[in-house]
């Protein structure tokens, strides 16, 4: 064979193995609304940045008549390219090669591109599209799952790792997007779950859909599985190339700072006026936080999940910060189970990411009933001190309106590292508010009154009375707990300030193995 016929046999092989399963299972792929593995990776990498590795692997199956099946890269498009010049790791489940089932050569490709990301300190991207093992290899299959779960743990806190669900991801597949910082799934199109409609309905005689049991609205509302949901599967990837903005490389790396394109010294006269004067009365926490950033973006994190808390990523001058801020328009921004979960998980990514904390605080405490502490609200609650506690990246708190309780302590309180915290005029940080405080400090008196203009005459009293003397800002300043009450409209200014002045600290943690967080 001549060079030249070498060269037209190499480039033969290439064709066929971007083939996949064939154009008529591509059509079949397209007919769904999905898109190809590598349809999915050209528009997630800069233009001409993909590298592959392994496209001419096979799989090794010699059982069921698999051995007269054989598909140019087994199923999986691996390697690594760009976004925005930064280098990323990726693979990409083809469902158009045995359904994207994955095999033990399978595994093995996802699992080279893990390893070489780790010693490069590199992000890693999966796009999952798959019917989950592939059945005729038996235990070599869950083995390459395995194998692949060990390289999740090992990597986590060490490089950010993301997972797109654009397809079909049940039984075991689940579990590596699990243990990743973050999914991203597409409407329609995709699903997770353990045991799917038919097992369910052996198992339990439960009948129930596809969608119902996995879809995307159930894992982004229900269960707070998904971290970001897309309409389609182009703007999931979008989604992805505009997370990874916010993002270090690794761990030892800062974030990427941006341009300053907004003034630093921005001023917002609106903010001066965004807290309500009646103290029951919500308004939206999204308004302050689009007046505080940088032009006004903001990239929430599950947005409809646990929608009492907020969680997401902001650009304060340039320098990337996670926010979390409790929503007064849901449940007054009272902390619960789901809360409190999602909240110390955002925490924990953002200390493990160097990316700087601000939070936002007008919480008026824990959710009570019984509902909630049969739940473990307890335990739960503890999660989110934890993580605040433990976290050691520079940590900017501003307190708007009510910080009452244990709730107070929990949000980034200075007792639990808060570096720098502030307070507007309207905070109330005190350990309940008015009303129940006077029910309990004046129960005896309010027992004896029998008029009722008499008795309320006697509360409202005595609720201005105790508002006075507790529920303001200015007892926590002077015990050093609160370092400034500034003027709202400056806020952006003084946080912004705080973050730069922050930029070099070091907070060390005891030697230890690892903390036993209350899970």
């Amino acid at each position: 064979m001549s060079s030249q016929d070498k060269i037209k046999q190499l480039i033969d092989l290439r064709e066929k193995a971007k083939l996949g399963g064939g154009e008529q299972r591509i059509e079949s792929q397209h007919e769904k609304g999905k898109l190809t593995a590598r349809e999915r990776l050209e528009i997630l990498l800069d233009e001409g940045s993909f590298e592959e590795y392994d496209m001419f692997v096979t799989h090794r199956c010699h059982d069921y008549g698999l051995e007269k099946q054989e598909y140019l890269s087994d199923g999986v498009v691996t390697g690594h390219g760009t976004i925005d010049g930064r280098v990323v790791y990726v693979f990409s489940q083809d469902f158009t090669v045995f359904g994207g089932s994955l095999s033990e050569t399978f595994a093995q490709k996802i699992c080279k591109i893990m390893d070489q990301a780790l010693q490069v300190g590199a992000p890693v991207i999966g796009i999952n599209d798959s019917g989950g093992a592939r059945i005729q290899e038996g235990v070599r299959s869950l083995a390459g799952y395995a194998e692949i779960f060990e390289r999740n743990i090992r990597a986590s806190g060490v490089i950010p790792q993301i997972s797109a669900v654009f397809g079909p991801c049940a039984g075991g597949a689940v579990y590596s997007p699990a243990l990743t910082d973050f999914i991203v799934m597409s409407e329609n199109t995709s699903y997770m779950f353990v045991t799917g409609p038919k097992v369910t309905k052996t198992v339990t005689g439960e009948r129930i859909s596809t969608e119902d049991l996995g879809g995307a609205e159930v894992h982004a509302t229900r269960s707070g599985v998904a971290h970001l949901v897309a309409e389609n599967e182009e703007e999931g990837l979008l989604m992805i190339r505009k997370l990874l903005s916010y993002l270090p490389q690794n761990n030892v790396e800062e974030p990427p700072v941006g341009e300053i394109t907004d003034p630093i010294d921005r001023t917002e006269d609106a903010l001066n006026d965004i807290v309500p004067e009646d103290p029951n009365k919500p308004y939206d926490i999204l308004d302050v936080i689009h007046l505080l950033a940088d032009g006004g973006e903001f990239m929430e994190i599950q947005s409809r999940y646990a929608k009492n808390i907020v969680t997401g990523f902001a650009k304060m001058g340039g320098i990337p910060v996670g926010i979390v801020a409790n929503q007064p328009n849901v449940l007054a921004g009272v902390l619960d189970i789901n809360a409190s979960r999602k909240a110390a998980r955002f925490v924990r990514c953002c200390d493990a990411f160097n990316i700087p904390l601000f939070t936002l605080v007008d919480v008026p405490g824990f959710l009570p009933g019984s509902a909630q502490e049969y739940g473990g609200i307890i335990i739960h609650g503890a999660k989110l001190m934890f993580a605040y506690g433990e976290a050691t990246v520079p940590k900017v708190t501003v307190t708007l309106r009510k910080s009452y309780g244990g709730a107070h302590d929990v949000m980034s309180s200075k007792q639990l590292r808060g570096d720098i915290n502030y307070a507007w005029p309207s905070a109330e940080i005190a350990v309940m508010g008015p009303r129940g405080a006077i029910e309990i400090l004046e129960s005896k008196k309010l027992a004896g009154i029998e008029k009722p203009e008499d008795l309320q005459k006697f509360i409202d009293e005595k609720e201005n009375e105790y508002r006075e003397k507790f529920a303001n800002p200015y007892q926590a300043a002077k015990y050093g707990y609160i370092d400034d009450v500034i003027e709202p409209r400056n806020t952006r200014f003084r946080v912004i300030r705080a973050l730069k002045t922050l930029a070099n600290k070091k907070d060390m943690l005891p030697p230890k193995k690892h903390s036993n967080i209350p899970l």
